[in-house]
């Protein structure tokens, strides 16, 4: 029976980079995928696209081009990945300008666009999902608008004949999904290969996470390794079977607790999860530990998909003004709140205008508050005073009183901090998918 291996080269837009390189070079891999694309993140590499029409696309990709073109050409690996955010178009042309510089010559670079809705809802009067209210409310705040493709896109651009893709907003899992139904043959109707092949890039996008990132828990949950992090492998059959494991050099974990706290990652109701392929049923999948770092999954299902895609909206919000400040030794927790005291009582008497401000000690009640952070005193305390603000002068302003306690505030304060930026918020809404035009386009070098 075929089976294609599938690599998961990045979880997020930051992600290491060497990892990809191992599964590349030593993962006996036939496509590396990078998810690199969050809500937030398309929001900013959109204002980026305003400032500049060349950018827009993914902070690293010529970093992680570079690190992983030579051996995939050499190999024949196949990359498919989001890093194109705001402009894929222009990313093409940044894989195709290092392509270039490294000497690496005969590939075939699609570009996939059409996610960016902001123009075809810009006036409409859709239901913000989150909130109930209306788009109206936000209209001359609106950043970007990005509806989630599909796989679809990804297996034209891979009929085409391309080496690597690279993409806009799609469904995380579609960057999985489209290699195994292009090199499968599977049918975009066969819903319960597409809930199961849903189930794999769900598995995959987060990358380390399932291979003991984000799951380690010193004398409960111990990882081997950590520190040299392993990203998984799909090693995929015809009938959808999938095992997931890692290089076996590498360091980390495939188990059967890393696969089910990963399948239940960000997952409201796993009896259907919604996505442009398919209406995923998570509730009948079985996972077997089949060897070590070895973990069989079967038994995804899906429902026909709906005629809705989800559009992540970014808008600016507000702005936020922070300060923090650190205090140590005998009397520490004292002294810093005494700190947050006097700023509070600071602002007032500026009369800063904040919507929301939040006056912590990080290492006693910044995470979860005073009720349950009563009885622990620490010797050391980082005072932070964060507010939200409607513009951008008074957000300064906040950082500004936390800096003045060096000589204005309680003894030995040190290591003060200030920022003030705007802030981008997300939120959500439904459109038809008949509002939603996608294009692919090459580059060859």
């Amino acid at each position: 029976m075929k089976k294609i291996r599938l690599g998961a080269g990045a979880g997020y837009s930051g992600d290491r980079i060497e990892p990809a390189v191992e599964l590349a070079e030593k993962g006996n891999i036939q496509y590396l995928c990078f998810e690199c694309l969050a809500e937030r993140t398309i929001a900013i590499a959109q204002q980026a696209k305003m400032k500049d029409p060349s950018a827009g696309y993914d902070a690293l990709l010529a970093a992680r081009m570079e690190a992983v073109l030579p051996v995939c050409s050499q190999k024949g690996i196949k990359i498919i990945t989001n890093m194109g955010a705001a402009n894929p178009e222009a990313g093409a042309r940044k894989i195709k300008e290092v392509a270039g510089k490294l000497g690496v010559k005969g590939l075939k670079i699609a570009a996939v666009s059409g996610d960016d809705v902001l123009e075809a809802i810009r006036g409409q009067e859709y239901t913000i999902e989150e909130t109930g209210g209306k788009l109206s409310a936000i209209k001359d705040k609106l950043v970007s608008a990005n509806a989630y493709l599909g796989a679809g896109p990804i297996i034209e651009a891979l009929k085409g004949g391309a080496d690597i893709v690279i993409t806009g907003r799609v469904a995380d899992p579609a960057l999985f999904i489209a290699p195994l139904a292009y090199e499968f043959g599977w049918s975009l109707d066969d819903w319960n290969l597409m809930g199961q092949a849903t189930v794999i890039g769900h598995l995959m996008e987060c990358a380390g996470q399932i291979t003991g990132g984000y799951f380690a828990d010193p004398g409960y949950k111990d990882v081997p390794g950590i520190g040299h992090l392993g990203f998984p492998i799909a090693e995929v059959s015809e009938d959808g079977a999938v095992v997931i494991t890692k290089v076996p050099e590498a360091g980390g974990m495939v188990a059967l607790a890393t696969c089910k706290e990963q399948l239940l990652y960000e997952i409201h109701n796993p009896a259907a999860y919604f996505t442009p392929d398919v209406v995923a049923d998570f509730t009948g999948v079985q996972m077997a530990e089949i060897a070590k770092d070895q973990v069989k999954v079967t038994g995804g299902k899906g429902a026909p998909k709906t005629d809705l895609l989800k559009v992540s909206i970014g808008y600016v919000d507000s702005y936020i003004g922070e300060g923090q400040i650190s205090y140590a030794g005998p009397g520490a927790v004292e002294r810093g709140r005494l700190a947050l005291d006097i700023v509070k009582e600071r602002l007032g008497l500026m009369g800063v205008k904040t919507q929301e401000c939040r006056f912590d000690l990080i290492g006693v009640n910044a995470l979860h508050a005073e009720k349950l952070s009563a009885g622990h005193e620490p010797y050391e305390v980082r005072a932070r005073v964060a507010g939200r603000t409607e513009n951008l002068q008074e957000a300064v302003r906040i950082g500004n009183e936390v800096e003045t306690l060096y000589t204005n505030g309680p003894a030995g304060g040190a290591g003060a901090w200030k920022s003030a930026r705007e802030v981008v918020a997300m939120v959500s809404i439904l459109i038809p998918r008949s509002l939603v035009n996608y294009s692919v386009k090459y580059e060859v070098v």
